[in-house]
């Protein structure tokens, strides 16, 4: 493998099948996954409690028309460390920025939503970018596989997950989640498996000369 530093990060719709394309990815590459252990890794550094972090885990804040309608978004400057805007959406997402920062000046990684790819703009160099998406019929079916629920509940999970990450990328980054402007390597993953997604982002790590 190449010395070449690097992180990925994934954006996926729901039922496309990115979370599970890079829990392997990283396998494959022998380096770290990160998702949910983010929020425990963000609790311990701010000595807030995980639940806050959970409640608040790629959801939008409180207020956002008042966001969308002003176009105002968080600077990723530091958290407050005390005060009544300690656990407020808006810090909540600054700490978790600081930690996911942290992870991807030290190591090489893959980070799985949390918007990281606004959050590493500063090191697109070493950054790949990646966004999952399928069609209905693909992402019904593999939500009914995974989850093991009818396709009513499929199609329900799909709408509200998705309405929650598009509201959440657009409230901290000002952000459209699907403009594919903000990733370098969009997958369409309606006509492959999670092999051929796999050997898709292998390759164009190789292209960039990330890994051999």
């Amino acid at each position: 493998m190449s010395d070449k530093h690097y992180v990925i990060t994934i954006e996926r719709q729901y039922g496309s099948g990115g979370r599970i394309t890079g829990m392997r990815l990283a396998e494959e590459l022998g380096i770290h996954y990160y998702d949910e252990e983010i929020l425990k890794m963000t609790s311990e550094t701010s000595a807030i409690g995980e639940q806050y972090f959970r409640l608040a885990d790629e959801k939008a804040g409180n207020n956002l028309l008042y966001r969308t309608v002003t176009n105002m978004k968080p600077e990723l400057s530091a958290p407050v460390k005390d005060g009544h805007r300690l656990t407020s959406p808006e810090n909540l997402f600054r700490f978790q920025s600081e930690v996911i920062r942290k992870l991807a000046e030290s190591e090489n990684c893959i980070i799985i939503g949390r918007c990281g790819n606004y959050v590493l703009q500063d090191q697109l160099d070493d950054v790949v970018r990646i966004f999952v998406y399928a069609d209905t019929v693909t992402r019904v079916r593999r939500v009914m596989d995974v989850d093991k629920v009818d396709e009513e509940e499929a199609l329900r999970r799909m709408k509200k997950i998705d309405k929650e990450r598009t509201e959440y990328h657009k409230y901290f980054t000002g952000r459209n989640w699907m403009d594919m402007e903000n990733y370098d390597l969009p997958i369409n993953a309606s006509r492959i498996d999670y092999d051929q997604m796999i050997k898709l982002i292998k390759d164009y790590l190789k292209l960039r000369g990330m890994i051999d």
